[in-house]
């Protein structure tokens, strides 16, 4: 069995970071589901695949991976900052990129 620790990233629709400081361990899909030719969905028999553990830190994630003999690979993200704007500074006229419309 194999697992990967890693965030979710966060949604590109919506601005909130709620939720993206956890941590998730899932497992890698091994075979592709059968397509039912009848009704277009696809079966599965690998359940590992609809399992995904949420912890509150990298170490604990790490910590339970260890204890139940789980080889892991760790993917860590860099770090978000984000840039404080206000709506003013889109129409500044020492703008870094011009105004194009």
């Amino acid at each position: 069995m194999f697992a990967i620790i890693h965030q979710h990233s966060p949604n590109a629709m919506q601005s909130g970071a709620h939720g993206y400081d956890k941590w998730v361990i899932d497992f890698p899909k091994k075979v592709k589901g059968k397509v039912d030719p009848l009704t277009g969905t696809s079966s599965g028999f690998d359940m590992l695949r609809e399992l995904n553990l949420t912890f509150d830190s990298k170490e604990s994630a790490i910590a339970y991976a260890k204890s139940k003999g789980i080889a892991f690979r760790l993917i860590e993200k860099p770090d978000h900052k984000p840039v404080g704007r206000s709506y003013g500074d889109n129409f500044a006229f020492d703008r870094k990129f011009p105004w194009t419309h």
